[in-house]
């Protein structure tokens, strides 16, 4: 069990490999295999027709799920299907034990459309805090790792986000009106102004990869669940970046966030975003 930040560290500078090679393995055996080669009944709908799982999502979170206990004994996993199954073992966050915070597939809308724009997310958390976070786009062969105080990093490069540039309009992805409640919707609305530039957002973890390559200024997201936004948070915080709820809070991913919420590539660049979603820009 981690119990402190010396061995928090510990764990972290003997397992963090170990952690990168079984997102790599379960990218391997369940997910890549399957791209552009999903049959009909491989895809099927949760809550709509926008909210797809396949046999790719189930079977890499299982596979994660199975390793990733055993190199942490005591731990606990929350993954997105297994929340899915079972409402309850989201609490898991909120808990004592160390817990994995897993999507097998972010963007899995991109996925079974063919496209490469999705990614395996892993984030390890004690107590409500982000220690390290793992973002794989296997399509496009990208591993981003951030450590807590150690900073981020893709394919062994460091990242830095830096301030957004001047002069030129903020680009922002941001969640579709369509999906969101009349009051996010009105939230969301305020980005609609000069200097700003919104467009949809694709996945999650992506959108957050490119923001801390300083190739996005900032997300507008209007849901909370962990397992989209625990890697990325802290992959944008090592990388310099910033983020705040409507209620200048930051985001926290043990929930009851005011939404929407922002990160962005530097804390201006959070507070101006922060500002024009609560309406007091």
């Amino acid at each position: 069990m981690i119990e402190d930040k010396e061995t928090i560290d510990e764990f972290l500078a003997r397992h963090s490999a170990d952690v990168e090679e079984a997102v790599r393995k379960a990218a391997a055996a369940e997910i890549m295999p399957r791209f552009r080669q999903l049959a009909a009944h491989e895809v099927d709908q949760k809550s709509g027709p926008h909210d797809l799982v396949t046999d790719a999502d189930r079977l890499a979170e299982q596979y994660l799920t199975e390793t990733l206990r055993v190199l942490l004994p005591g731990s606990v996993v929350v993954g997105e299907e297994a929340v899915h199954a079972n409402p309850a073992t989201y609490e898991a966050i909120r808990a004592e034990a160390p817990v994995w915070i897993v999507d097998p597939v972010d963007g899995t809308r991109q996925f079974v459309r063919g496209e490469t724009g999705f990614c395996t997310l892993v984030a390890l958390a004690h107590r409500g805090v982000l220690l390290a976070s793992w973002t794989y786009a296997p399509a496009r062969d990208q591993l981003a790792v951030a450590i807590r105080g150690q900073g981020a990093f893709l394919d062994g490069e460091r990242l830095y986000a830096g301030p957004a540039a001047p002069g030129r309009d903020l680009q922002v992805a941001t969640s579709h009106p369509d999906y969101t409640t009349d009051e996010q919707k009105r939230a969301l609305l305020g980005l609609w102004t000069d200097g700003v530039a919104p467009r949809a957002c694709g996945s999650a973890g992506l959108e957050y990869l490119a923001i801390a390559r300083g190739e996005l200024d900032a997300t507008a997201f209007s849901w909370e669940a962990a397992w989209d936004h625990a890697a990325g948070i802290l992959l944008v915080e090592e990388a310099g970046g910033a983020h705040l709820t409507i209620a200048d809070e930051p985001f926290r991913i043990t929930g009851g966030n005011a939404l929407p919420f922002t990160a962005a590539r530097d804390a201006a660049t959070a507070r101006r975003v922060q500002r024009l979603l609560s309406g007091t820009a």
